[in-house]
């Protein structure tokens, strides 16, 4: 069943230990077919030298186990509150790298600092509430996922927009259209936490983008008049740029 998911669920996950974004077994990929309402995870406390895309789990969007021999991620409740509450995406990633968990730990948004951020994220990535102690204890992971739900609707955020969201005192989340896109944002997301730190150590003045160059950078990258890259209409048109 969805072998051909499978297959692109594992590669996903087996980036993760290649771009430095996991220790051990801390963090897992899911992604999903719409048409199906079923979504395939990584299972749960697997070492990713011993995975095999046979071991994925299939799950339906009600949280069930579907097809698979092995428990899936602990984290399959939060997998499945994101997929049944934001629609648009097709994979969803949950790792522990620290700089994104640094800035989870301090209850801390990462802020649109720089461009590379604007490239990926449009605006700060929300750090979520923390979990009450009655939260955690009726149903910790479907709650998870709950918080970062209710965080996006509170402030108005667009979640193909700013496609992560990091749960206080826990770590980041990201997502988008396919598993590995989902990953590459997670991958982002490490890298602009690295840089918003160290610009936080290198000045106490106000570093945030101004809402002009964001708009620029994210525009550049998304939407219908998108010219990065090779295959945007604009692309010829601004050969020159990076």
């Amino acid at each position: 069943m969805l072998e051909d998911l499978k297959q692109e669920v594992y590669e996903a996950n087996m980036q993760l230990p290649k771009l430095g974004l996991v220790t051990f077994t801390w963090g897992n990929v899911s992604g999903i077919d719409r048409e199906k309402g079923l979504f395939v995870i990584k299972p749960s406390g697997v070492e990713y030298d011993q995975l095999k895309p046979e071991d994925l789990v299939v799950v339906n969007l009600k949280g069930e186990v579907v097809e698979g021999s092995m428990n899936p991620s602990s984290d399959t409740p939060t997998h499945t509150y994101l997929y049944n509450h934001f629609p648009k995406i097709g994979g969803i990633v949950h790792t522990h790298s620290p700089w994104a968990v640094s800035f989870a730990a301090a209850k801390m948004d990462i802020p649109a600092m720089n461009t590379t951020h604007a490239d990926t994220f449009f605006g700060d990535v929300p750090a979520a509430d923390a979990l009450t102690k009655k939260e955690i204890e009726e149903d910790y992971e479907g709650n998870t996922g709950k918080t970062i739900v209710k965080t996006f609707e509170e402030r108005g955020l667009d979640y193909e927009a700013v496609p992560a969201a990091l749960v206080s005192q826990h770590g980041p989340f990201a997502w988008g259209p396919t598993p590995a896109k989902a990953v590459y944002n997670s991958k982002v997301l490490e890298v602009v936490a690295e840089e918003d730190f160290h610009t936080m150590q290198l000045t106490h003045q106000s570093s945030e983008l101004p809402q002009y160059l964001l708009d620029k950078h994210y525009y550049r990258k998304h939407g219908a008049n998108a010219y990065y890259g090779q295959n945007n209409a604009h692309s010829k048109d601004h050969a020159t740029r990076s």
